[in-house]
């Protein structure tokens, strides 16, 4: 499957449109995290344990778009974005979404 945030890919022909695909997941922090976050506050610097579940997020989003675009018949997924949005306090949605096309 080709994943590409741009709208052709080069040296491939768009053959078929599928229209949008999409995945997300809502995640929560845990208190662990927040510990750690509120010491990092203090002293600065990456909150690691915030990143890694961001990272785990954009991941799991990204195969459920997969998953969609395959059972629709695509290769191909294109101009893919990804989108945040706060559900709750403590947990957050993270969203992608593209078009699913078969190039050749």
């Amino acid at each position: 499957m080709i994943l590409t945030n741009i709208e052709v890919i080069p040296g491939k022909r768009v053959v078929r449109h599928l229209g949008l695909v999409q995945g997300s997941t809502v995640r929560a922090k845990n208190v662990g995290r927040d510990i750690m976050a509120s010491l990092k506050n203090i002293v600065g610097g990456e909150l690691k344990g915030y990143t890694e579940l961001l990272n785990e997020a954009r991941e799991e989003a990204t195969e459920r778009m997969v998953r969609q675009a395959q059972a629709a018949g695509a290769n191909a997924v294109l101009n893919v974005r990804f989108s945040t949005s706060s559900i709750t306090q403590g947990a957050a949605e993270l969203f992608a979404y593209g078009t699913a096309v078969v190039v050749e």
